[in-house]
């Protein structure tokens, strides 16, 4: 499946199977993504009650209206899109948008208190921690998924494995390299043409902290796709000499048009996939995945039901949006959290 969009849809079959396996008894409800993202009302007709019982409460889902405002990392937004159908298609009385202005913008709008809930890869910074602090945003921080984090290339570069040493000397703030002959090791004589997300991307911040020891240290020219991780598919699809960094389910999705390196963190090479980013050895680039309720939000019974909704179902989410789920001590330890949420 080839991303048609900035961001992407699940095909109608995926939501489908993934909506048999998620409905599970937890008083949720399901979502569509973010734009124009509907769902039909259900109703059902009244039954009069017998002189001699009581009246059947509501169901949750049909009791439960208003809206979920969700923003944050366009490598999220496919998940949490996911998470926001299923939960509508359960609760429609809800409705959840799903926005991409990236991680750092995300927790913008978060720290302001324009949204609900933001999606972050990578965990918020101590700074932005303090902005929301001093602003009276209190707030929950939940693993949802995991990603590997993966170096694309052209598929007519030769190159199947490059180390930490070779991307730093590729993106790293003082390289000048602009051929990749010029690298130690890279025998391929094409112009170096870099793709990678903007200074407000999780991904921008998470991969240079990886590969170069500090977060946004990069090299400066390199051509800024900003949230729009399609125009870098679209970039190294067309150029020989193309490199572009991305979360591991636009990769999946584009493996036909597109190349994955494996990676050397010093252990040898390593393949990106759900096994090697689960069992750790996919380093530095396994990552998790993250959505940041605000404690004033989950006040509201909306947010707190699609919350739990999206951590209960976790695992069916993320396989129904091409994602890598949680480890067993991850979901516990998430599990714990949204349990005392709901219990409090």
């Amino acid at each position: 499946m080839k991303i048609s969009t900035a961001r992407r849809r699940l095909a109608p079959l995926a939501v489908a199977s993934a909506a048999a396996l998620v409905l599970v008894a937890c008083g949720s409800d399901d979502a569509s993504d973010d734009t124009n993202t509907s769902s039909e009302d259900s109703s059902s007709e009244e039954q009069p009650a017998d002189d001699d019982s009581e009246d059947e409460p509501a169901d949750n889902g049909d009791e439960l209206s208003g809206s979920v405002v969700v923003d944050g990392s366009s490598t999220v937004a496919p998940l949490g899109e996911a998470a926001a159908e299923l939960f509508m298609m359960e609760t429609p009385g809800v409705q959840v948008t799903v926005g991409t202005s990236g991680t750092g913008g995300g927790f913008e709008k978060f720290c302001n208190g324009e949204t609900d809930i933001s999606e972050a890869s990578r965990p918020i910074k101590d700074e932005e921690a303090a902005i929301c602090e001093s602003n009276g945003i209190a707030f929950e921080g939940l693993t949802v998924a995991n990603d590997a984090l993966t170096v694309l290339v052209n598929p007519e570069n030769p190159l199947q494995c490059i180390t930490v040493e070779q991307l730093q000397a590729i993106w790293g703030p003082d390289s000048s390299a602009s051929n990749w002959n010029e690298i130690d090791g890279i025998d391929l004589d094409a112009p170096l043409d870099l793709y990678g997300p903007g200074t407000d991307s999780g991904t921008f911040d998470y991969f240079t902290e990886a590969i170069n020891g500090e977060s946004g240290a990069q090299r400066t020219d390199y051509n800024n796709i900003g949230e729009d991780d399609n125009t870098g598919i679209i970039g190294v699809e067309g150029s020989t000499g193309g490199m572009f960094y991305v979360g591991f389910s636009y990769y999946m999705e584009n493996q036909d048009r597109v190349k994955a390196l494996e990676i050397d963190g010093g252990d040898g090479c390593v393949a990106p996939s759900y096994e090697t980013v689960q069992d750790g050895s996919y380093s530095p680039l396994g990552r998790g995945l993250f959505v940041y309720p605000s404690d004033a939000a989950l006040e509201k019974p909306e947010v707190l039901a699609f919350i739990n909704f999206f951590i209960s179902n976790a695992e069916p989410i993320a396989e129904a949006a091409g994602f890598i789920g949680m480890t067993d001590e991850q979901a516990s330890e998430a599990q714990a959290q949204v349990d005392a949420l709901v219990g409090g």
